[in-house]
């Protein structure tokens, strides 16, 4: 049963952005600006180190006019890249977002450089209609390589090249302070102030652009961090991209002899511990509220500089994270209620989702974002791709986009759609999380009301994890409340399991779950039918790959439960 956003809901997001849109377009409405007019880029200080690692073998691939980004690939055949419709729109941000040529500069070959200069000189003359259209985003993303990767493309160039490079910085830059007054998103400002300040810190003749960017990096950082370290769209990518500019960034300041602001300095403090919360054995980030395929060697630079022997952060309380962890075994929890509108294009609904990995290997996942596709990405944001329970067949959360709506709600909702993109419009509210210990085991449970006001259904799950046994308990349990109370709901309660994970049933009841490693363990559960059905999993190395997932079937009329335990054998 699918839900539909409220009329008034949809008409109040179109007030606000008619609101937003005639600020922009009526200077007198708009608040003191903060960002001055142009200035002209003289010439380059300092390049900025780029932590993102780099592969020179990947160099021979782009020589060869082969481009491989977001899961899509493109074979240009001696032609520009810019030159042909991109694959998809995530291979385009990729492209325009020019952090490939970190591959270029690890092959260190004149071949290279030129061929760098080749792909920029390209892109500075106009050649694909993309270069005049980039998002936020992707413009920062730039601006960034533009300056990181400065000494690849310039080395060797003629005098025209550099100062035609030089007015391509200088205009990305004031792009980006355009965006600033145009009210962006919370997400792209602060992609644009870290961007122009990286600017303001690596050029001259724009000095004062610093003093502004700083003000603004300062004033999103404080917003947009959260005191436990995670960032207010519950995004792990998100935050693992942006420290990878942050710790840059810091020492860009440091090498210009200018004290970095505390902001800057209290962010980076808190949301290394927050990632380290986040980590399996497998040196991969859990996979919720739009986190994919980790670049295990970008985090494990991170984690670097949090020390290697710092203990993990337990519970995130305002980000909504909560980990369990005994020896080998690891179970990171999703406890926390959707983020704020503005910062949820990427927000998934899984409530009371888990993961559980034993050493390096993932035994239940989430089934994880994938690189593209706007389809493939729907659905990877509903509850049914997370290792919790779904009611009715619906998710908790009701995205904008995934209804036409009341009368005048398919224009209402496709003007937004272009606008904010499928944002959450409502979910669960304030999750009830509690933690305790008790002799050999740690204890988690909270609560979400996502299903109430549709269904009259609340959900409980508490985890128990013992360290001998090696065995996680759970009970999953849907109260009935409100209006809809008594009317008989279908339940399923999933665990999606990695795709290295062999399942098979056992006559005798369970589900025998053998890892790649050797290790054997057994699923039970009782109060609900225990079946094996098809899965996906989206966040695959090398892209999506079937696998399999156990549900617990059940049909809840009034108070039911279910107990349900994953032991090593």
């Amino acid at each position: 049963m699918a839900r539909r956003p409220h009329r008034l809901q949809l008409y109040r997001l179109v007030g606000q952005e008619i609101r937003r849109a005639t600020r922009n377009r009526f200077g007198r409405l708009t608040a003191r600006p903060e960002i001055l007019p142009r200035a002209r880029v003289t010439g380059l200080v300092i390049a900025p180190h780029d932590l993102r690692t780099s592969d020179a073998s990947l160099a021979d691939d782009i020589y060869a006019g082969l481009f491989v980004f977001a899961g899509r690939s493109l074979v240009v055949s001696g032609r520009s890249p810019f030159d042909y419709d991109p694959p998809s729109p995530e291979w385009a941000d990729a492209l325009y977002g020019f952090g490939w040529l970190r591959h270029l500069r690890a092959a260190d070959t004149a071949l290279a450089r030129a061929n760098a200069r080749a792909f920029v000189s390209d892109f500075m003359s106009g050649r694909g209609d993309a270069a005049r259209a980039s998002p936020v985003p992707v413009a920062a993303r730039r601006l960034i390589s533009f300056l990181c990767q400065s000494p690849l493309v310039l080395e060797g160039a003629d005098h025209a090249f550099y100062q035609a490079f030089l007015k391509t910085v200088g205009r990305g830059a004031r792009d980006l302070e355009i965006s600033l007054r145009r009210s962006a998103p919370p997400q792209s400002r602060l992609l644009a102030a870290v961007a122009l300040t990286y600017a303001g810190l690596c050029c001259e003749g724009i000095e004062a652009i610093l003093r502004r960017a700083t003000r603004i990096l300062v004033r999103e950082l404080d917003r947009q961090i959260l005191p436990d370290g995670g960032h207010r769209s519950r995004d792990p990518r998100f935050a693992m991209e942006l420290l990878l500019d942050l710790l840059p960034l810091r020492q860009s300041f440091l090498s210009r002899s200018v004290d970095p602001p505390e902001a800057l300095l209290r962010a980076v403090d808190r949301m290394l511990p927050a990632l380290r919360l986040l980590r399996h054995g497998d040196a991969s980030l859990s996979h919720f509220n739009g986190m994919g395929v980790t670049a295990a060697d970008h985090l494990a630079t991170l984690l670097v500089y949090d020390g290697a022997g710092t203990e993990p952060l337990m519970h995130g309380p305002h980000s909504g994270y909560a980990r369990l962890e005994t020896g080998r075994i690891v179970v990171v929890c999703d406890v926390g209620a959707p983020p704020p509108l503005s910062q949820s294009r990427n927000a998934c609904a899984g409530c009371l989702s888990f993961e559980l990995s034993s050493g390096a290997q993932r035994i239940v996942v989430n089934c994880g974002m994938p690189a593209s596709g706007a389809e493939l990405r729907r659905m990877a944001r509903s509850t049914a791709a997370h290792s919790t329970a779904t009611v009715a067949d619906a998710s908790s959360c009701r995205f904008l986009g995934e209804t036409s709506g009341p009368f005048g709600g398919r224009l209402a909702t496709a003007w937004l759609l272009a606008r904010r993109g499928p944002v959450v419009l409502g979910g669960p509210g304030p999750v009830t999380v509690e933690r305790r210990t008790e002799p050999g085991a740690s204890v988690l449970a909270a609560r979400h009301d996502g299903y109430l006001a549709d269904f009259g259904v609340i959900h409980e799950r508490r985890w128990r994890l013992a360290s001998d046994p090696d065995c996680l308990d759970g009970e999953d349990a849907f109260l009935r409340e409100g209006r809809h109370g008594g009317r008989p709901r279908a339940v399923a309660v999933r665990f999606h399991l990695h795709s290295a994970v062999d399942a098979r049933a056992e006559e005798a009841g369970g589900i025998t779950l053998t890892l790649p490693t050797g290790e054997t363990w057994l699923f039970t559960a009782e109060g609900a039918d225990l079946v094996i059905e098809e899965s996906v999993y989206f966040a695959g190395v090398v892209g999506a790959r079937r696998t399999a997932q156990i549900v617990l079937h059940l049909t809840v009329t009034d108070e039911a439960r279910v107990r349900w335990r994953i032991g090593r054998l």
